[in-house]
């Protein structure tokens, strides 16, 4: 119908086969960033949030969230993951998230990296929402991706 692989001939969402793939390495770097006003990001820098150390409790929440992606996203596949990192940068007008899921499957691993960068962006939001309302998130996307049929690729 459309070249969608997650269609089928009617247009009826599927689950895609991946049976007869092999399995390889693969790995997805995902990116995003939170935008926080002088007084949220101090708080985080200094651990001072009343919800705790901030930048810990988002990068777990982002690996937490990479393991779990297949029961939040209706149509991936459960991927045995080998690693899950989740890098928070602060910086004088925000964070920037970086988060790298991998494994040896027969599907990619690009919505597991693009869950943990959402969930842990997310976290930060959470965490701080009481003193900064008007936090932005924005520019999450996929850097690059190894592995598989259609091999590397890479944004510019």
């Amino acid at each position: 119908m459309s070249g969608l692989t997650h269609l089928d001939d009617t247009g009826a969402a599927r689950m895609v086969d991946v049976g007869g793939k092999d399995a390889t390495r693969r790995e997805a770097t995902a990116t995003g960033r939170i935008s926080l006003s002088a007084e949220a990001l101090d708080l985080v820098a200094h651990a001072s949030a009343r919800k705790g150390d901030v930048l810990a409790v988002a990068r777990v929440a982002g690996i937490m969230a990479a393991k779990r992606t297949a029961e939040l996203i209706p149509l991936c596949h459960p991927l045995p993951l080998t690693r899950v990192s989740v890098d928070l940068r602060p910086d004088a007008s925000g964070i920037t998230v970086e988060a790298v899921a991998a494994t040896e499957g027969k599907t990619g691993v690009e919505m597991e990296a693009l869950t943990a960068c959402t969930t842990a962006l997310l976290t930060v939001y959470d965490m701080v929402k009481a003193v900064d309302r008007a936090m932005v998130i924005d520019g999450v996307r996929l850097l690059a991706k190894s592995g598989g049929r259609s091999g590397d690729w890479r944004t510019d």
